[in-house]
């Protein structure tokens, strides 16, 4: 359920300004009727300046009038008429300086294993560039001859979670293990 903004300052207001009663005034600002109570005895929120839930939006005078009127009535929260910002989405992902040189290992990894997973995707799970996993791929990367393929998960640099709905969403399914020499012979 939405809550009011600063509930104990709405509270403090709601009790100072209306004759509802302290379980109306509890129900709405999600607290006990004891601690309604106790605010309005002066005993807690002393210092606490009232907020208006009418200057807010969150509350309609219409409303509290209707809650004053009938004891059973429960005050409802006004939908906001604000516009929320948009979340921004997530920036390039951050690797503590400690596994930076790890990141070149777990490309080849995914390189090998997973040659249907696309660049874009493995950039974004281990936070790093299309240049730099084509690098690798072209065995053109500065320490190309220092690169062993190891588990991005291992190495820390995603969760097995991330990994796998990575995989998932773009219907990689892992390589063809190569034949063991035991079979060869």
């Amino acid at each position: 359920m939405p809550q009011p903004l600063m509930p104990k300052a709405t509270a403090v207001w709601l009790i100072d300004k209306t004759s509802l009663s302290f379980d109306q005034i509890a129900e709405f600002v999600n607290m006990h009727p004891l601690e309604i109570q106790a605010i309005a005895d002066g005993e807690v929120a002393q210092g606490i300046v009232g907020f208006d839930p009418i200057a807010s939006g969150q509350l309609t005078r219409e409303e509290i009038a209707r809650c004053e009127a009938d004891t059973a009535a429960r005050l409802q929260l006004q939908e906001s008429t604000l516009v929320l910002p948009k979340q921004r989405s997530k920036g390039g992902r951050y690797t503590p300086v400690s596994k930076r040189n790890d990141r070149p290992d777990a490309i080849a990894f995914l390189l090998r294993n997973f040659p249907a997973l696309p660049d874009a995707a493995v950039a974004k799970l281990l936070g790093t560039t299309k240049d730099t996993i084509a690098k690798v791929r072209d065995k053109t990367h500065w320490n190309s001859a220092n690169i062993k393929a190891r588990d991005p998960v291992i190495l820390g640099l995603c969760t097995q979670g991330d990994l796998n709905a990575a995989l998932g969403a773009h219907g990689a399914a892992p390589a063809e293990p190569p034949a063991a020499a035991d079979d060869a012979a």
